[in-house]
């Protein structure tokens, strides 16, 4: 959850901002080769894969348990950066990743709904970073009960 956290905040501190301050053409060219780059088999059955499914191992490992409730909200937390990831943010990434023509670089960052993929991404980097600190506290009451 961690993994998958930081990289959500990273692009909202940093990577986002930054290419905010480039021209239309630097813009599409670097997220385009930045999104080439972060969709790999290793960051997505680590990261954003893994955290789903060992916060699901979790949760059942917790049933009936004093943590489960951290737990199981956490897992909704995460499950709502899924959606959130696979119904805003990976079909505009898709679509700026497809623009083959930068001549018209202008066009395709318009398309590209910089300030939504942004604000949509914040979403995430608070759900996730609500679900990290849930599942933090969930071995502190875990340590308690046990």
């Amino acid at each position: 959850m961690g993994l998958v956290t930081g990289a959500f905040a990273l692009y909202a501190h940093a990577i986002m901002p930054g290419l905010k301050t480039t021209d239309d053409r630097t813009f599409v060219a670097a997220f385009q080769s930045i999104d080439r780059a972060i969709i790999n088999p290793w960051f997505m059955l680590t990261g954003f894969a893994g955290a789903l499914v060992l916060t699901a191992v979790a949760l059942v490992t917790q049933l009936g348990k004093d943590p489960l409730p951290y737990v199981a909200a956490a897992l909704a937390l995460y499950v709502v950066v899924v959606v959130i990831t696979v119904a805003v943010n990976v079909p505009l990434n898709d679509a700026i990743k497809a623009a083959t023509n930068l001549d018209d670089a202008t066009a395709i960052r318009e398309r590209f709904h910089e300030a939504r993929w942004a604000a949509f991404n914040l979403v995430r980097v608070v759900a996730s970073s609500l679900a990290f600190l849930l599942l933090a506290y969930s071995l502190v009451v875990y340590g308690r009960s046990a």
